[in-house]
């Protein structure tokens, strides 16, 4: 499961790619029924409704469930003083995993130029919307949301060049390999958001091919 939140009652299908020109207030609605493919949630607007903590996903054959939404956040006070590729308001990780998130991420973004940013929240303690200005938020970027609220821990978005190079089925493979609530339960939040983070390492790092990323590492 993943999560948005916004302040509508009605839940209509995620259709709009992420482009970097997308303005953060033009939302579209909730979808009315499930949707048939995950991939009408990846290359959606649905990085404003992510940041805002109340998106439900519940990732299955079927494709993507999305929960009753919720009201939206937007604190920048939570944000850090300084730059950081994570941000860990909910306490998930040590300093020293911190550290090793920031060295992995910032060799990621040097080796193949997308970028990747990890937030660990516990809804309704997040800055939410405020974290797209404050990571600059383009197409080549990947927002990963660490939030155990509505099961599974593991919730992306994924802009709209990166999405042209790894399979859309990628993302619902690596949430429900370490994201599932089994997995965090046992081994703790901080073991399913570094995992997450290694598996995405390894796929960007992959040639593209028609077989790239197709193994969970």
């Amino acid at each position: 499961m993943a999560y948005l939140h916004l302040p509508t009652a009605s839940r209509p299908a995620f259709m709009v790619p992420i482009t970097a020109a997308s303005s953060p207030l033009s939302l579209p609605p909730f979808p009315t029924q499930y949707s048939t493919k995950f991939s009408k949630w990846v290359r959606s607007k649905s990085l404003n409704l992510v940041l805002s903590g109340a998106l439900t996903l519940g990732l299955s054959l079927a494709g993507v469930e999305v929960a009753e939404a919720k009201v939206g956040v937007n604190k920048p006070e939570l944000l850090p003083k300084e730059f950081s590729p994570v941000i860990d308001v909910a306490g998930f990780l040590s300093d020293g995993q911190e550290k090793r998130l920031v060295q992995e991420i910032g060799d990621i973004e040097k080796d193949t130029g997308f970028k990747l940013r990890v937030l660990a929240q516990n809804y309704p303690e997040t800055p939410g919307l405020a974290i797209k200005d404050f990571w600059q938020v383009d197409d080549r970027t990947i927002v990963f949301v660490a939030d155990p609220t509505f099961g599974n821990i593991l919730n992306f978005n994924v802009g709209a060049s990166i999405d042209l190079d790894i399979p859309r089925s990628f993302w619902s493979r690596l949430a429900g390999k370490y994201g599932n609530i089994f997995y965090w339960k046992e081994k703790g939040e901080d073991a399913s958001i570094e995992a997450a983070v290694m598996a995405i390492s390894n796929c960007l790092r992959e040639p593209v091919s028609p077989n790239n990323c197709s193994e969970v590492k």
